[in-house]
């Protein structure tokens, strides 16, 4: 159409976009949205659940498209043309949303429709459509005064452009920092295979030396095996400081403002902090059902976690040969990797050259085949935004395409850290014919190099495993309406599918597929399998308890209610000690702050949800109790979990774990597979 990509309904061409089809597919999907729910509103006949509430959910398609596309590339491929973009239609889209849920005509013909759905003969999905409607109408400040309606919407606009101006900030200050080493002092203890992917960066970049940054791949190998502490200690801070030094890229005020504006929508909406108004739409249901649940963990896991840094504040003073010597952040890593290589012998290097991405990435389908009997074909025909990205058709077991599948895996300058799935498109039906999905993951993996491909490290394999099971979610949907359809559901309930999968990186079932050394073939040796399950709770209650001090964190700023102004007497990264002082095992280091750098609670969606990972684990635990009981690849069961996954959000999250499981989920199964008790 017009030979502009992003109105073409199909795959997305993304070579052949340019900076002006972005701009042109905003105006014509912002025309197209305001001219549709003017005949929503304009329809002389009585409202019905047709011609109003599906009228609405298909009202914006232009915009759908052309949104997912901008701001999916501003996380995995993004420039200064597309940051611009994204900084100039966040807060027309945002304020054209708040138009719509404060439109009194649009509003007045989905409450008739709601107050009468008990004569309506909806089927489950279309009444919990109906009933999804009405409230985001209701939390979005429908029933509110005018001026109570302006101020809403005024804020939420603002956030809009705050919450992005965070992130960007974040990668700028990610990008902003390398540093180059070359002298056997410096590069002491790091293994081969990370000096060969530093080599690789500082070639990358015109020079000499082994490059290292803050990227994943990059920093945590350093971290864990670099003797040079001060060098630890340097990109230790330059990594937990982004956003707190000052300059352009600051996000302290960010943070400030973010926090304030929030807590005086939840206020305008009469409750208490922004935890009480997020919650309502969630398992938890409020605050004190989080608290309950942090709180349980921590008396669980605090005392094995001190413990546990106990044994290691004498492992390094007995390495060190220094009975005094204190562990500091940028210590547990390297410290950490040592004791469990003398107590398990096991370490990275050893696991590494078994799990080739590769033959990793394969495994991971051959998992989604035995469990749900998926295929995935490669697809070298449709365009990719870059050059990295590896593209798959994915068909079910009587050869139905069923989704396209998009894998974005190494770290790059435009790319954010961290990992996540995503969709260009969601699926839904359109007269009764599924539109299969466009589902992506992105992560940060090990590079390849001259002489090695990309290999992974354990962790970096359950995180392929998690990502999985989100894309699993987008992929396996089979709803009618695009807003319920795969990971459309509750935000404590999202991390379920993924969690899940990380149990299946210690089955026999998974490992026989993929655990193959890359040079020689041979199959990772059963007493290396063993070890690695004997080391599975290897400083796991450490890691809760990290795990709880960013909920802690998430919850205080979000459990505010007179507002919160930095002072000279308390600073972001004061509050942030107070905050997390019960779950610092490790003083902190001045200067350092996670507040200025946390993209998952202020520009991602996980405010007042950090929980929800916790809340997962304990959910996962329970769940894959019943694979362990039946079989990790019993038909019966992985029908069930299917089930679940194709449903989305069109069954209360609860209901649907109940179907699964038969019972409800209690933490006995997570401390049981810890060893906790």
């Amino acid at each position: 159409m017009n030979g502009n990509p992003l109105l073409d309904k199909g795959f997305i061409e993304f070579s052949k976009i340019e900076s002006k089809d972005y701009e042109e597919a905003f105006e014509k999907g912002l025309k197209q949205q305001d001219d549709n729910i003017k005949a929503i509103t304009d329809n002389t006949e009585p409202p019905t659940f047709e011609n109003t509430v599906v009228a609405l959910e298909n009202s914006s398609e232009i915009l759908d498209r052309t949104t997912s596309v901008l701001f999916n590339l501003t996380e995995a491929e993004t420039n200064d043309t597309l940051d611009a973009l994204a900084s100039k239609y966040s807060p027309i889209l945002t304020q054209k949303s708040n138009e719509i849920m404060q439109n009194e005509k649009l509003f007045k013909r989905v409450k008739c429709v709601y107050e009468g759905k008990d004569n309506l003969n909806l089927d489950a999905e279309d009444l919990k459509l109906l009933e999804d409607t009405y409230t985001s109408f209701v939390r979005s400040g429908a029933n509110l005064n005018k001026n109570d309606k302006k101020r809403f919407a005024k804020l939420s606009t603002e956030l809009s452009t705050l919450t992005l101006q965070y992130g960007q900030n974040v990668l700028k200050e990610t990008n902003s920092f390398s540093m180059t080493l070359s002298s056997p002092e410096e590069i002491a203890g790091l293994p081969d295979y990370v000096l060969a992917a530093a080599s690789q960066l500082a070639k990358e970049k015109g020079s000499e030396g082994y490059l290292f940054n803050l990227s994943m791949p990059s920093y945590f190998p350093f971290m864990k095996f670099a003797e040079n502490r001060e060098l630890r200690k340097k990109i230790y801070i330059a990594y937990n400081s982004k956003g707190n030094k000052g300059g352009k890229n600051d996000n302290t005020k960010i943070v400030e403002k973010i926090v304030n504006k929030r807590l005086e929508m939840a206020q305008i909406m009469e409750k208490q902090c922004f935890a009480d108004q997020k919650l309502e739409r969630t398992m938890a249901e409020n605050k004190q059902n989080v608290y309950n649940l942090l709180n349980n963990l921590y008396d669980n896991y605090m005392p094995v976690a001190k413990q546990e840094l106990e044994e290691l504040t004498a492992y390094a003073r007995k390495l060190s040969a220094d009975s005094t010597f204190t562990i500091e952040p940028w210590d547990w890593a390297y410290y950490s990797e040592k004791l469990q290589e003398e107590k398990y012998n096991i370490n990275e290097g050893m696991i590494k050259p078994y799990f080739e991405l590769s033959r990793v990435k394969n495994g991971v389908f051959a998992l989604a085949g035995k469990l749900y009997g998926l295929k995935f074909t490669p697809n070298n025909k449709i365009d990719r935004y870059h050059k990295d990205v590896e593209v798959y058709d994915v068909t079910d077991s009587a050869n139905n395409y069923i989704a396209t599948f998009y894998a974005d895996f190494f770290p790059r300058a435009g790319k954010h850290g961290g990992a996540w799935m995503t969709e260009f498109r969601g699926e839904y039906k359109e007269k009764g014919i599924r539109q299969a999905p466009f589902i992506s993951i992105v992560t940060n993996f090990s590079i390849p190099t001259d002489s090695t491909p990309s290999l992974l490290s354990f962790s970096e394999v359950t995180t392929l495993l998690h990502e999985f099971g989100h894309a699993l979610h987008g992929m396996l949907a089979n709803t009618k309406y695009k807003s319920l359809s795969g990971t459309n559901v509750y935000r404590d309930f999202v991390e379920l599918p993924s969690q899940i999968m990380e149990n299946f990186a210690y089955e026999e079932c998974f490992l026989n597929d993929v655990a193959v050394h890359y040079q020689t073939g041979e199959k990772i040796p059963l007493s290396l399998v063993q070890r690695l399950r004997d080391a599975e709770n290897y400083h796991v209650a450490y890691a809760c308890i990290r795990q709880l001090n960013f909920g802690y964190l998430d919850m205080a700023w979000h459990t505010v209610e007179n507002g919160w102004k930095a002072t000279k007497t308390e600073s972001v990264e004061d509050f942030e000690r107070k905050a997390c002082a019960k779950t610092t095992l490790i003083p902190t280091l001045k200067g350092t702050c996670v507040s200025t750098s946390f993209g998952h609670i202020f520009s991602g969606g996980y405010a007042a949800g950090y929980y929800s990972y916790k809340w997962a684990e304990v959910l996962d635990a329970d769940a894959f109790a019943l694979f362990k009981e039946k079989g990790v690849l019993n038909k019966d069961t992985a029908n069930g979990f299917k089930a679940l996954l194709q449903a989305g959000g069109t069954v209360n999250p609860m209901t649907l774990y109940l179907n699964f499981r038969g019972k409800q989920p209690t933490v006995d199964a997570l401390l049981k597979r810890n060893g906790i008790k």
